[in-house]
């Protein structure tokens, strides 16, 4: 695993090495723009922040923690994670790596779910959380510090209540009561382990989640975590079977599809020294076929493992038992499909980005090399020629400059229309926008504390989203179009070389509406309960639905800014290039004319020139193979080592 995660890495590295050798060399050369740098930036940024997150969601004594220790943790010498009978992790557990933050727990208070707050939103908020050191030395003093994760507290029905953690109308809370009557809570909402192994450290987030009930009350599983997870690992028992709560989740909240897998933990409970190692086969095979029957997948897609017994067979080293636990056919098939389909959405990213970026830098280069050929072209045509005749030119190119100018007038026009159309698309999609919209779905709820009431109020900001949405794209249509204008005037009148501007779609962000929205109807949808406590569970819900559109509005204003100030770039890039070049063509001939220039010198200086745009444009060209060689040839040869 480690070596798999290595050599991604390393393919990683290897593309960002000749991302800044071209994003280098395209600034000395000064072919660069403000589209370019914005293409280059956001690359690299994406690529440094590349993750890989893998859920693990079960019921309670499944075996998960044990599962995440087998497969992560055994090199360490002991278990990580608490493990053992009964619930132990109490509340949703990250474990990842950021080297801004020393090695420690992270733990946010219980308490914070009475806020109008998703867990995300406190994720800025560092004075939120209870941080607890890690001592990597000693760990027996580590494995008490993640007790925490497993940490409960009792208090009244209300509070329980307050906090969508006691719904009053489920027959089976009140058996939950302890004899004072008190509720048993998580004392935390979340926990973020900083923990430097070295998956982790390779971009590997392992997300802990508590029992299955947990996903149906803690909003940031259900809408967050577990649907952008590029694994979840979905983990049953051989002693328990599939129960009524398992199929539920499967249905609702997971599913088959890409990076799902099927986990039958426990199967040494079918070890059994009174029958034969073939008959203790057929019987897990049994259990498997049922399980795969039951949740409608193939039998392969169920894996039958001992994560307790491959936990002991790799800290005793012993081969034998490890391979009887099966762990190794869960991990091949768990990074075999993880870390390829995550290279192949990285590697289709970079293509595109590679694409853009080597059209714009080769049009640059091309409009000087046609200028430098328009030059030489004119002075070879003035071999032989009297004065009057390179007079003439000079007042051919003027009169082409003045052309140019009267051109660039039409552009301040455009610049105009621009700017209201800038500000129309921030009325559509801006943050105070946002804000206020879901303020307003607060003060609904507010009013209606019925369920049907506050199942509209949130109906209805869905609907309020996509018409936002609607209107902000009918916006960047109308830029686009209007750009696109501009562009084809100023290519067919003066010659420019330009390419339609960058398209802009807020596509990607409606899709990520439509997720949410559907996962929030999945949830509460065909429910008719009129009860307090969905109310407020639904309320708890629509904290994070709110986090999560705002994050989603953030980012496409950040992509939307971001395309304003660049959508015009390309086009003044050439309008300057195309008025140096008129300003120098007229000033060569000038002293050509003045005879303070050789007419031969500057021929042979422009035949230079040229040979220069030519060596570049090889340059460009060689540039950008190196980077679709990085992208494409460790992709083969990791396919190859798995």
């Amino acid at each position: 695993m480690v070596r798999d995660f290595e050599q991604y890495s390393a393919w990683r590295q290897g593309v960002v090495t000749a991302l800044r050798n071209y994003q280098s060399w395209v600034a000395d050369a000064s072919l660069t723009d403000a589209a370019t740098d914005q293409r280059i930036v956001r690359t690299l940024a994406r690529l440094a922040d590349d993750k890989l997150s893998v859920a693990f969601v079960a019921e309670f004594s499944r075996g998960k923690s044990e599962l995440i220790n087998a497969i992560f943790f055994a090199d360490y010498g002991q278990r990580i994670l608490p493990s053992a009978a009964g619930r132990t992790t109490m509340c949703p557990t990250e474990l990842m790596y950021d080297a801004s933050f020393a090695p420690s727990i992270r733990l946010l208070p219980i308490e914070t779910r009475a806020e109008n707050l998703s867990t995300s939103d406190y994720r800025d908020q560092p004075a939120a959380w209870t941080v607890l050191p890690l001592n990597l030395d000693a760990g027996a003093d580590m494995h008490e510090v993640f007790k925490q994760v497993s940490l409960t507290r009792h208090v009244p029905v209300e509070e329980a209540k307050r906090y969508g953690l006691y719904d009053e109308d489920d027959p089976d809370m009140p058996v939950t009561l302890n004899d004072a009557g008190l509720v048993e809570i998580s004392l935390w909402r979340h926990a973020i382990i900083n923990f430097p192994h070295p998956l982790l450290k390779q971009g590997l987030v392992i997300l802990d989640t508590p029992g299955l009930n947990a996903i149906g009350t803690e909003p940031e599983l259900t809408l967050n975590l577990i649907p952008n997870a590029h694994a979840v690992l979905f983990i049953l028992a051989a002693d328990t079977g599939v129960t009524k709560s398992d199929i539920e989740v499967w249905r609702n909240h997971i599913g088959a599809g890409a990076g799902r897998l099927v986990v039958l933990n426990k199967i040494d409970s079918m070890w059994d020294e009174l029958r034969s190692e073939a008959e203790v086969n057929i019987e897990i095979e049994r259990q498997q076929a049922n399980v795969a029957h039951v949740l409608a997948l193939e039998p392969r897609q169920v894996f039958p493992v001992s994560a307790q017994k491959a936990l002991v067979g790799k800290i005793t080293q012993d081969p034998a038992l490890l391979e009887r636990s099966r762990l190794q056919t869960l991990e091949s098939a768990l990074f075999n499909e993880l870390i390829p389909a995550k290279k192949e959405i990285v590697r289709k990213q970079l293509g595109e980005e590679l694409q853009a970026l080597s059209t714009a830098q080769l049009a640059m280069v091309n409009a000087r090399s046609r200028g430098v050929v328009e030059q030489l072209h004119e002075l070879k045509s003035l071999r032989g020629k009297n004065q009057s005749v390179i007079a003439h030119m000079m007042r051919r190119i003027d009169v082409e400059k003045k052309e140019f100018d009267a051109s660039l007038f039409k552009l301040q026009a455009t610049r105009a229309v621009f700017t209201r159309l800038s500000t129309e698309l921030y009325t559509s999609m801006g943050m105070d926008i946002v804000r206020d919209d879901i303020e307003l779905v607060r003060q609904e709820m507010q009013r209606s504390r019925f369920f049907t009431g506050v199942r509209e109020a949130v109906r209805n900001y869905f609907e309020r989203i996509r018409a936002n949405l609607d209107a902000a794209e009918h916006k960047t249509l109308e830029i686009s179009e209007m750009m696109g204008v501009m562009y084809r005037r100023f290519s067919n009148e003066h010659g420019l070389t330009l390419a339609l501007p960058m398209p802009f779609s807020l596509e990607h962000y409606r899709e990520e509406i439509a997720s949410i929205e559907a996962i929030y109807y999945k949830q509460f949808g065909t429910a008719t309960l009129l009860t307090t406590s969905r109310v407020v569970l639904m309320e708890k819900f629509f904290d994070t639905i709110a986090s999560r559109v705002r994050g989603c509005f953030r980012a496409a204003n950040n992509d939307a800014e971001a395309w304003l100030k660049v959508i015009m770039a390309p086009l003044e890039a050439q309008i300057r290039q195309h008025k140096d070049q008129l300003k120098h063509r007229l000033a060569s001939i000038q002293r050509i004319h003045d005879a303070t220039d050789s007419l031969e010198q500057k021929i042979d200086a422009f035949e230079g020139s040229q040979q220069e745009l030519e060596a570049q444009k090889a340059r460009l060209n060689e540039l950008a193979g190196q980077i679709s060689i990085a992208i494409n040839a460790e992709f083969v040869a990791l396919d190859a080592a798995a």
